[in-house]
């Protein structure tokens, strides 16, 4: 309860990092995945263009972020095909597919779980653009679930949401009041929810919990079908007076959990720099089995990009390895200037 609690106020600061799914040598662990999207301009996840809570694209098929329990318990993003309705509201679709055995459970891909109570119907959904806030209404069996499984509905909502344009924090209501705290459980919902509640949450091993700082790492784990995606770990690690690199370093010893998780990087490679300067943050990595001119694996450059803009507040980052900016990954793509954030991950089918 003490750790759940902190973590729910806790500011996130530095870079979570996300992750860096690689094939080859050097960098990178030998682990392989399927590409994601090239280089893009900065854009949040959620319904690729929309304006929170408004229909976009109607009857046009759109990509939506969803968070999704894995068959080993983790949360993780999954890009859906989806379509919107006119007047209905990307924020709310999202929610509607993430109820289990709903109306959407056949597009869900088949080692994930939709972790909202079954039979749970959003009778609201409003969007507060001022204090950039989502507030959902649920009905009444939303109140029928596991104790075990309080926190990871309250992660996936959050995560969900704040993941669309416009949208940093979510209230709870249910049955046309505001919850002070989740049903079962007692999670707090005196606050607003925002992305400091966490996700999948683990602690370094002998970490102080009044003296840490949260960092998001992304590892990789594989489907049934052996398909690669991201899995979003926050981890409390001891207090850093730069938890950018922290994070990063913690990203290089890997995974807490070896069994399901798959290490992304190798352990023989330094964090050099990392620094930031308006909008766009430098992130040089040091490793001497590299070689200039090498082709990198895009999944590792992509990841690396959603870790710093979403955890830094920055729109591009710069990559440099042994100093060097002339990076190229696997497609001939170049990083040799800052990028921002590829639009979807963790495309999975269903």
């Amino acid at each position: 309860m003490i750790q759940k609690r902190w973590i729910r106020g806790a500011v996130l600061s530095g870079v979570l990092v996300l992750p860096m799914l690689t094939a080859g040598c050097g960098l990178f662990s030998q682990e392989t995945s399927k590409p994601i999207d090239p280089p893009q301009i900065e854009q949040k996840e959620g319904v690729e263009g929309a304006e929170t809570g408004q229909a976009v694209g109607v009857g046009d098929e759109s990509q939506m972020t969803v968070y999704l329990e894995d068959r080993n318990g983790y949360l993780a993003p999954i890009s859906l095909q989806t379509t919107l309705g006119a007047n209905e509201a990307a924020g709310q679709k999202a929610l509607e597919m993430m109820v289990e055995n709903g109306a959407y459970a056949n597009q869900l891909p088949e080692d994930f779980r939709a972790v909202i109570p079954q039979g749970t119907q959003i009778k609201s959904y409003k969007y507060d653009k001022e204090q950039k806030l989502a507030i959902v209404d649920f009905s009444e069996p939303f109140t029928n679930y596991n104790a075990k499984d309080e926190r990871t509905i309250v992660e996936a909502i959050t995560w969900t949401l704040t993941a669309m344009p416009g949208i940093e924090g979510v209230e709870i209501w249910y049955q046309g009041a505001k919850l002070p705290e989740m049903p079962v459980d007692g999670y707090p919902l005196d606050d607003k929810l925002t992305r400091a509640v966490g996700i999948n949450i683990e602690a370094a091993e002998g970490v102080n919990y009044a003296q840490s700082t949260p960092v998001t790492l992304y590892f990789s784990a594989q489907t049934l079908n052996e398909e690669q995606y991201y899995v979003p770990v926050t981890r409390l690690v001891a207090r850093s007076a730069s938890p950018t690199q922290a994070a990063l370093e913690q990203l290089i010893l890997g995974p807490l959990n070896k069994k399901e998780l798959i290490s992304v990087i190798v352990p023989d490679v330094q964090v050099k720099n990392v620094v930031q300067e308006g909008d766009v943050v430098t992130v040089d990595l040091q490793d001497e089995a590299y070689k200039d001119g090498e082709k990198l694996p895009t999944e590792m450059l992509q990841a690396l990009v959603l870790s710093v803009t979403e955890n830094s507040k920055a729109t591009t980052v710069q990559i440099k390895v042994n100093g060097e900016s002339n990076v190229v990954d696997m497609a001939d793509q170049s990083y040799s200037q800052p990028v921002g954030r590829p639009h979807h991950v963790n495309a999975i089918k269903s």
